[in-house]
């Protein structure tokens, strides 16, 4: 069997790996972080282990529940009932149902009905590849009209897409609003899913799989090139050192790749410098009183620069309230530059306009998470420029969350992705 390097230890090279060596190849994985996880890692919050950046499960993962099966923790995955709200312009109101749209005063009725008619439909549609070449923001205004486009849509595209909102793929649009609103009990009652102890559940697991099948985990160890020539791969070069292998399989993100392959064809090189990412800041609060009783709040007002806040607590049962505070931002916004201070004061400002009875006592502990390549942007026929992950060098296999397209990244996609690229060997 063959000797297989996997690059990166987030939940797709994780994956990956525990399915190949399942397979009885030989495997070692190189992570220049010091944990396994990636974006879904835990850290500690003031003692309490917590993701980084948020992640919530829905009942169209079936990747993720397949994975929990073979892994034997099936039972740490737990639904509840959530509910979402909607600030705008200073109220808070309720959102997520049929009764809630109809409530809401700042549509029309027309508005109301094009908009749940779109949603519901979305849930229904099947395919997406005809709406693969459609761009989404026209796509979304012709079927709800621009007054429901610019009351719900707007802001959350500016404040989540920036330079790249008018030019963004409908399929991949699409695949959030189905995922989320196939993740309910009933019409009335959204129901999302948690594991016990968090995402750290299933990257133990993981890991300890990987070792007892024999694999070889290697922290604070980033690959510096992997080298080739021509259609042959001869090895990675960690600390200096050239390695052989077999295989080896990329899971870092595209922009990096044309520095660790250098050898890789020219137009293979453009194609991933290409893809184009937003960042985030992501503040997260631990508080004595909670925000509100909305797992996510969608927020529209022209005081405050975020898309929406989640309240995590109110999904996953947690001894005081955690809350994330999201900034999306492409890595050369003036104001991804700034400190994580800033973004701080500024978050803790905006949950006091949502809830003023929040005090500066009732913040326990606050922190700030960074990380640039946290969303791939898809434009319309994204998959058109995407590279084969199967390369033209022997071996080279090359993904990241860029390949979940049509779907949102999420831990079952990369799931998903791991496991498919294992297949290939």
């Amino acid at each position: 069997m063959s000797h297989v390097a996997v690059i990166g230890a987030g939940v797709m090279g994780l994956a990956c790996a525990y399915d190949l060596l399942r397979k009885g190849h030989q495997v070692t994985i190189y992570e220049a972080d010091d944990r396994v996880g990636g974006m879904s890692a835990h850290f500690d919050f003031g003692g309490l282990s917590i993701e980084r950046y948020y992640h919530f499960i829905c009942k169209p993962d079936k990747d993720m529940f397949r994975l929990l099966a073979d892994l034997g923790i099936s039972d740490k995955l737990k639904w509840r009932p959530t509910k979402m709200g909607y600030f705008y312009d200073g109220t808070l109101y309720e959102w997520g149902t049929p009764l809630a749209l109809l409530k809401f005063p700042r549509l029309s009725l027309l508005s109301k009905l094009r908009y749940g008619f779109h949603m519901y439909l979305s849930t229904k549609r099947e395919r997406w590849q005809p709406l693969d070449g459609r761009e989404a923001t026209e796509w979304i205004k012709r079927w709800i009209g621009g007054q429901a486009y610019d009351v719900l849509w707007r802001r959350l595209f500016e404040l989540k897409f920036h330079r790249f909102t008018g030019n963004l793929s409908a399929a991949w649009i699409w695949a959030r609003i189905k995922r989320v609103g196939q993740s309910r009990k009933n019409m009335f009652q959204e129901e999302m899913g948690y594991l016990e102890g968090g995402s750290e559940s299933l990257l133990v697991a993981l890991e300890t799989a990987i070792c007892d099948l024999g694999g070889e985990v290697c922290l604070n160890t980033p690959v510096e090139q992997i080298e080739n020539e021509g259609e042959r791969l001869t090895g990675v070069c960690v600390q200096g050192a050239l390695r052989k292998f077999d295989a080896v399989v990329s899971t870092v993100p595209l922009p990096f790749v044309p520095r660790l392959i250098p050898g890789l064809p020219e137009d293979y090189l453009a194609r991933y410098r290409s893809v184009e990412n937003i960042g985030v800041v992501c503040v997260v609060f631990k508080l004595r009183r909670g925000v509100s009783d909305n797992f996510w709040l969608n927020v529209s007002d022209t005081r405050m620069d975020i898309p929406g806040i989640i309240e995590f607590s109110n999904l996953r049962p947690l001894p005081q309230h955690v809350v994330y505070v999201p900034y999306y931002l492409p890595q050369d916004h003036p104001r991804y530059q700034q400190p994580n201070a800033n973004f701080i004061v500024e978050a803790t400002g905006h949950l006091k306009q949502i809830n003023p009875e929040l005090s500066d006592d009732d913040i326990v502990h606050v922190h700030a998470s960074r990380y640039g390549f946290a969303q791939p942007i898809c434009p319309p026929r994204f998959l058109d420029n995407l590279p084969p992950i199967r390369t033209p060098v022997r071996g080279l296999y090359v993904a990241d969350t860029s390949y979940y397209y049509p779907e949102d990244r999420s831990i079952s996609e990369s799931v998903r992705i791991g496991r498919e690229i294992a297949a290939m060997l």
